[in-house]
């Protein structure tokens, strides 16, 4: 890491090996950065921008790697633990590649009533995933059942990446698919 005296924090290579000897591009560079450093100025600690790093990193990454885990811990001073902890108690947090489209179906209570259970398998039908949790063969979807996304009035809500969209049946979900580039 070097350091750079006007900002006080270390700023990454450009490359380096990580302890599998597998070669990590930083996340924080260029634009992203500049992005974390106007965050920065937002907050009383560096702490505080934890969640938003890792947003950046999810954005530009698709998901958030121990290895980005450690890159946030770095420049934002904290444990590599800590920092985990909150990737991992957090379920927006992807710690696995995903598809293109992340999509998550509402199965609480209120909403299986309604046939969650139906919406699930009708993405799982026409996404040709084979299973929760795993990735489309062509890498364009993952779907995953969630726990409650607070719309418990328009059974069932989905989530396709950052859209909320509710009172989704089965029949909906092909021209929910369609739709996406």
């Amino acid at each position: 890491m070097k350091q750079v005296p006007a900002a006080g924090y270390p700023v990454p290579e450009v490359a380096s090996h990580n302890s599998s000897g597998q070669l990590y591009v930083p996340v924080f560079t260029g634009t992203s950065r500049e992005e974390l450093d106007t965050l920065l100025g937002r907050y009383p600690t560096k702490m505080a921008a934890l969640l938003p790093a890792l947003w950046i990193v999810q954005r530009e990454r698709g998901w958030v790697s121990d290895d980005a885990m450690a890159e946030v811990a770095d420049v934002l001073e904290l444990t590599p633990a800590y920092v985990k902890g909150v990737v991992t108690f957090y379920t927006m947090y992807h710690q696995h590649p995903v598809g293109k489209y992340f999509i998550q179906v509402c199965t609480t209570s209120p909403c299986g009533i309604c046939g969650a259970d139906d919406v699930v398998r009708a993405f799982l039908q026409h996404t040709r995933s084979s299973d929760l949790g795993v990735t489309s063969a062509d890498g364009r979807y993952t779907v995953i059942e969630v726990e409650c996304l607070g719309a418990c009035g328009f059974p069932t809500p989905v989530m396709i990446n950052e859209e909320f969209i509710e009172s989704v049946t089965p029949g909906k979900v092909p021209d929910l698919l369609a739709r996406l580039p």
